[in-house]
């Protein structure tokens, strides 16, 4: 049976993906008046807490698990499943279902269940091998890290990848960093920046295989090695996989939703059916959603912090009011943090086609640099300087704000 379809204002939601996208989404739903019952569906037996300290402050203890919760949540009256992932949608039903056998009916959904890590490919030993997405996994790296004097090797060069091996070598590891790219972050952040980072690693001590791939990995209690390119190996005793995300789309699976490399959505967060046509009463949030963007060639998914904050209260403001829904044109911002250097970005660098460095100090670890797309500027990137990223958002903002709307995909 279809849920009950009650007044706006006492509808049931139900919110799957206790995330920092899905508790902003509940916050965001109380704060618009919304008095009918919110559920809040989590697969970690956690409550919602922050995930970047977890490749950075949380490894050197400067963090803790109760330091990285998100606060309480009682004030929000929320009804909590924690432990209990979603495994099925039934989108005729307007039902969502739990991999305990409950069902949870619903007037509105919030699908915010975000993304983990790509997985190895083959057999893994035991002990030894890494990633780090949840709590859990931050935690047992952690305790490889401290204590016994370490070789991490780390394949993958992205921001995860960078910021740990920062981390390691901080802690007095010794570090080797595999990329596939010429340089590390360099899909991300163009040359320019890539060997401003790339300069950091080599100062602090950290091997760096560029245009490289791990194709092997041996051990059996623990890893031993890894075979890079089919060819050489590598003695290490703890290694890191960052080889990118994946998002968490598996259960949507005969849901009826569009899922191309995500959970496919409208510019006003609604996700699209297989035909591409905006569902009335699902929206989408976080990692999970690919969303139409005035600066981008095709659809985007962004996994920062910020964009699951705001894109998370625009899903909700859009599915209470969904005769006036709001567009979800953000401007990007993101920050990483190696080696005391403080890189902070706005706009979408990735998509440019020409970089403008405006400084570069590698003595005095600085750097400034705009990204412009067919002459039009698309991002930042500072380093030491983040006074200056701000009138870099305002331009984008505007920017933005002049945008055409956008068609739905097809």
């Amino acid at each position: 049976m279809p849920g009950p379809r009650n007044s706006p204002g006492s509808r049931s939601i139900v919110i799957v993906g206790a995330s920092l996208a899905g508790l902003r989404a509940a916050e965001a739903l109380r704060a618009a008046g919304h008095h009918g019952p919110v559920t809040l569906v989590g697969a970690e037996r956690h409550p919602p807490y922050d995930r970047p300290p977890l490749s950075k402050e949380f490894l050197t203890g400067e963090r803790t698990p109760e330091s990285i919760s998100l606060g309480r949540t009682a004030h929000l009256r929320l009804t909590e499943r924690y432990g209990h992932p979603a495994v099925h949608l039934d989108t005729a039903g307007r039902e969502v279902h739990l991999d305990d056998g409950s069902v949870l009916a619903y007037n509105g959904l919030i699908i915010a269940t975000g993304a983990g890590p790509r997985p190895w490919p083959g057999p893994l030993p035991e002990t030894g091998v890494h990633t780090v997405r949840t709590l859990e996994d931050a935690r047992a790296l952690k305790d490889d890290l401290t204590g016994t004097r370490r070789h991490l090797l780390v394949a993958g060069a992205g921001f995860l990848g960078c910021e740990v091996a920062s981390v390691a070598r901080g802690l007095g590891h010794d570090v080797t960093l595999v990329s596939r790219d010429p340089l590390p972050l360099g899909g991300a952040t163009g040359d320019q920046a890539a060997g401003f980072v790339t300069r950091l690693h080599h100062d602090a001590g950290v091997e760096i295989l560029t245009r490289s791939t791990v194709t092997a990995v041996h051990g059996r209690a623990r890893v031993t090695g890894v075979t890079v390119d089919s060819a050489a190996v590598i003695t290490t005793d703890t290694m890191l996989l960052g080889l990118g995300a994946r998002p968490h789309t598996d259960w949507l699976a005969g849901s009826g939703l569009r899922l191309e490399h995500g959970l496919l959505t409208d510019e006003y967060t609604r996700v699209l059916d297989a035909h591409g046509r905006p569902h009335p009463d699902i929206v989408a949030a976080g990692d999970i959603a690919r969303f139409p963007h005035p600066h981008t060639p095709g659809p985007i998914s962004l996994g920062h912090w910020s964009n699951a904050v705001e894109q998370a209260r625009c899903a909700a403001h859009n599915l209470l009011h969904p005769g006036r829904p709001a567009p979800y044109r953000p401007v990007a911002s993101f920050w990483s943090t190696q080696y005391g250097v403080r890189l902070r970005a706005v706009g979408l660098p990735r998509y440019a086609d020409h970089a403008e460095v405006r400084e570069l100090d590698h003595e005095k670890r600085r750097l400034e640099v705009a990204y412009y797309r067919r002459g039009q500027l698309v991002g930042a990137l500072t380093a030491g300087r983040a006074a200056r990223i701000t009138a870099y958002r305002a331009e984008l903002a505007r920017s933005l704000a002049g945008a055409a709307s956008l068609p739905t995909a097809s």
